[in-house]
């Protein structure tokens, strides 16, 4: 087998050694075992200083390199720093500035995240080119995998599309009476990918914000009132003006019912078996079926107490008798 010639000559120093030992035994002296150890380190020597050699080139070539690449080094190290600092400055700014818009929260932070993360791996990727590193490759490799990702997730970007616009124009917020995505309820949370409501039957509807803005946004809360929509009938042998007093009465005494604009109470039309009322009030929204319920019992307590009959569908068979 072949010596590997950075090492020591084996034979040699095997021979040196066992040269050192005779010596000693021989009682030589001092001579000879000075001779035999000189003749060890010859032999020993030579390989140690080929291996110092070469370790001494080789940190004499990594001083050089590191020497060279130092300036590289500091220039990534400032990008990063410098960069972290500037991005930090302008998220603040953008933040607060969409903050003042009032936007809704939960978009202020998703879109200062985005934009935080956007320009941060502006900064990084500046960094690398600093350090010779080549991002052409990197950075077509990015945008194939955004792009991959996007048509993957299309269907969540297109809801997180939709809650942008929900949160921007306001069409509905947190605690609105709304009838949204088929389901009539009140708004407990506008989230990036879905839109929760509360039903008036108290269940909790998940619907996503494509379907939300993809149809009709009734909200009975924007406007800050609602006119409730109520419908009464006397019989046609009863006091009409009568009847318009005792439900303009009972509103007034009604103090949920708005003052401005004024109740509503006329003659509607005249039905197959009564004479029917319009009454339309009109309350804040929180108040609107406490009303309807209260109104309707209010009515019929006092058409009874003052002789205003409420007919009902009635027929008059007449029987014929056969001769």
């Amino acid at each position: 087998m072949q010596q590997d010639p950075s090492l020591p000559d084996q034979t040699g120093l095997a021979e040196a050694i066992q040269n050192l030992a005779d010596a000693i035994a021989s009682n030589g002296g001092a001579p000879a075992g000075e001779a035999a150890v000189e003749e060890v380190a010859a032999v020993a020597g030579t390989g140690m200083t080929s291996d110092f050699d070469g370790i001494q080139a080789w940190l004499q070539t990594a001083q050089e390199k590191l020497i060279e690449f130092l300036p590289s080094f500091i220039g990534a190290l400032v990008i990063l720093v410098l960069g972290w600092i500037v991005v930090k400055l302008i998220t603040g700014l953008v933040r607060k500035a969409l903050t003042k818009s009032k936007l809704d929260s939960t978009l202020v932070s998703f879109l200062s995240n985005m934009l935080s993360m956007g320009m941060m791996v502006f900064v990084l990727i500046s960094a690398i080119t600093k350090l010779g590193v080549n991002t052409t490759s990197f950075v077509a490799l990015l945008g194939a995998a955004g792009f991959a990702i996007g048509f993957a997730m299309q269907g969540s970007l297109s809801n997180f599309a939709a809650a942008v616009m929900l949160m921007i124009f306001r069409p509905m917020r947190e605690g609105d009476l709304v009838e949204a995505g088929g389901v009539l309820g009140t708004v407990v949370q506008i989230g990036v990918f879905a839109t929760t409501i509360n039903t008036l039957e108290n269940k909790r509807a998940i619907i996503a914000n494509s379907t939300v803005t993809g149809g009709n946004i009734i909200n009975y809360t924007a406007n800050g009132q609602l006119r409730v929509d109520m419908t009464f009938g006397i019989g046609y042998g009863d006091d009409i003006d009568k009847a318009i007093s005792i439900m303009e009465s009972i509103l007034k005494a009604d103090t949920r019912v708005l003052a401005d604009p004024a109740p509503t109470v006329a003659l509607f039309e005249h039905g197959d078996s009564s004479v029917n009322f319009v009454c339309r009030p009109h309350v804040k929204p929180e108040h609107y079926w406490d009303v309807w319920f209260d109104t309707h019992k209010a009515v019929k307590v006092a058409f009874d107490a003052q002789g205003v009959s409420i007919p009902f569908p009635q027929r008059d068979v007449h029987m014929i008798p056969m001769a």
